[in-house]
């Protein structure tokens, strides 16, 4: 592809946090083209994850962490499946129909994942083994407020998978925001096989970690984008404390 699946900010970043967004981008390269999608279906929540990026640079901003972010559509290929996954290129997402990957032989399927997905974990691995230690991943999702016409009062999902370190600290903090609904893995959760980047980066080595879902009609605006990343800060990073302070870093 002429541009670069993968964009990387701040990869010197010194905080303890290293952020990753997987639906970051609407992007559908030439060398796809736009799978047969119309204009709505590439703006709508099944393309990518609108507000996240966003959300993920300011958090960047907050905490000086490094920001790896594909620059693909998920509709292409989807960071946070793994390749033998029918869901990693979706001929369905939701309601709505994907014609280019209808009929996907293996070697289209494996040259996205060579263009698509393995940039992506080549670039988060090289951001953390670069770090000392200690790293915690926070991977930073959106979703949209109706799904198959059923309307979602959750605000903020905190989601793990088998390490629930750090969304266990960051869920005794959920009384700073009496005003939001905040719960654990919601809307979505490991049986729904949403946790893979957890698993592949994070678990793996052994690092805290936590998959936030925020409800896009909430990151609306910039202003709205401030409001939650102070939010997210508000649960985060006294439970970032409490792992330094208990914790051998990993």
């Amino acid at each position: 592809m002429s541009e670069s699946a993968v964009d990387v900010i701040n990869p010197k970043g010194k905080g303890r946090v290293v952020l990753l967004c997987e639906h970051a981008s609407n992007r559908f390269p030439e060398t796809f083209g736009d799978l047969g999608l119309a204009a709505d279906d590439i703006d709508s929540h099944a393309a990518w994850d609108p507000g996240a990026l966003a959300l993920a640079k300011r958090l960047s901003q907050h905490l000086d962490a490094p920001l790896v972010a594909s620059t693909v559509s998920r509709l292409v290929y989807d960071c946070n499946r793994p390749p033998e996954a029918a869901s990693a290129t979706p001929a369905k997402s939701e309601l709505i129909e994907v014609p280019g990957n209808a009929a996907l032989t293996p070697a289209e399927k494996a040259r996205r994942v060579a263009e698509v997905y393995d940039p992506f974990c080549a670039a988060v691995t090289k951001v953390l083994d670069a770090r000392d230690g200690g790293t915690i991943v926070v991977t930073v999702h959106s979703f949209t407020p109706v799904y198959f016409g059923q309307h979602r009062k959750v605000e903020l999902g905190l989601l793990h998978d088998s390490d629930s370190r750090l969304v266990d600290l960051m869920l005794e903090q959920r009384t700073a925001l009496p005003h939001r609904v905040v719960e654990r893995n919601q809307p979505y959760g490991p049986d729904d096989g949403v946790t893979h980047s957890l698993q592949k980066h994070a678990v793996s080595r052994g690092c805290p970690n936590v998959m936030l879902e925020l409800r896009n009609d909430l990151l609306a605006t910039p202003e709205n984008v401030e409001t939650i990343a102070n939010e997210i800060l508000t649960l985060l990073i006294p439970a970032v404390e409490k792992l330094t302070n208990t914790e051998t870093p990993k």
